[in-house]
């Protein structure tokens, strides 16, 4: 896991009670303002996806043919793909359902496993690759056997 607060600024949510005169009411849609700059974002996530699932992946000292199934954080294709190639990848190892449910957040990776296991793609012994990055600039990945 791993975080760079620096970064924070290409991907963060900040309150609009705190730059809104008047402030807007806590029901509003304005309450919260989204900022995130997509290049700067798409070059971080790709860039921490990978070294985190290649640090993962020499900790428990194996290397990517050894991956059943790849779970990344689910937050659009480009990045999926990206993280893919760099690690050698094949495309068959990627799970991807970023195109049914659209970005879920932090949920993406459990409903991307859910939905990996109860298809049958991922067996009891398979080892499988998770690999996340989020607002703040945070990052992680970890192997777990099924």
């Amino acid at each position: 896991m791993g975080a760079d607060g620096e970064k924070a600024i290409c991907y963060s949510c900040q309150a609009a009670a705190a730059v809104a005169r008047p402030p807007p009411t806590p029901s509003s849609r304005e309450c919260i303002i989204l900022r995130m700059e997509g290049k700067e974002t798409f070059k971080n996530a790709v860039q921490a996806m990978q070294t985190a699932a290649e640090e993962a992946l020499r900790r428990c000292e194996i290397d990517i043919t050894r991956i059943k199934c790849i779970i990344p954080h689910q937050a659009n294709r480009r990045i999926i793909e990206a993280v893919g190639e760099r690690l050698n990848a094949r495309p068959e190892q990627l799970f991807i359902n970023v195109d049914k449910y659209g970005n879920t957040s932090a949920a993406s990776v459990a409903i991307a496993l859910d939905e990996a296991v109860g298809s049958g793609l991922v067996q009891r012994g398979d080892l499988i690759l998770l690999v996340v990055f989020g607002a703040g600039l945070t990052w992680g990945a970890a192997v777990i056997e099924w």
